[in-house]
């Protein structure tokens, strides 16, 4: 989770909303990482996980990420989620829950939809505070950036 967080460092100073991925083998390499992209590449579907995705395929050479665990700083999207499954990623481990798009167990779980034919393990909440704080730390900085001078 270390490295997710270093990641979505890394997305904030490119003006990119914080959030950071990394998977690893069962073997704990890793296979892939990413920060989200969207407003740099202006791509829908520049998120952290997309990316890592993409480049743990690209190292495997192959789109099952069988065995795989993703580190990811924020609760993964529908569409996230979507692609996790697809993927065929083993494991979900995620810092902060998303109320208002984590599908994950907040809106919905597709990650662990039974009517699926895959499903991931999935433990939530690790290094929470600090996933979160990076978070609203950004957020509250565009605020005052966008805050009309002079009150």
């Amino acid at each position: 989770m270390r490295e997710a967080l270093a990641e979505a460092r890394a997305a904030a100073a490119l003006g990119e909303v914080p959030v950071g991925a990394v998977i690893v083998a069962a073997d704990g390499t890793r296979l892939g990482r990413g920060g989200n992209r969207r407003e740099s590449e202006q791509d829908p579907s520049a998120h952290a996980e997309l990316i890592a995705i993409r480049e743990a395929a690209r190292k495997l050479g192959s789109w099952r990420l069988e065995g795989a665990t993703i580190y990811v700083t924020l609760e993964p999207c529908a569409m996230c989620a979507g692609a996790l499954v697809l993927a065929r990623v083993a494991r979900l481990v995620y810092g902060a829950a998303d109320p208002k798009a984590g599908y994950c167990g907040s809106l919905g779980d597709l990650v662990r939809d039974p009517r699926l034919n895959h499903r991931l393990e999935v433990a939530g909440g690790v290094l929470a505070d600090e996933c979160g704080a990076i978070l609203r730390d950004f957020f509250a900085g565009l605020r005052r950036r966008d805050a009309p001078a002079g009150g």
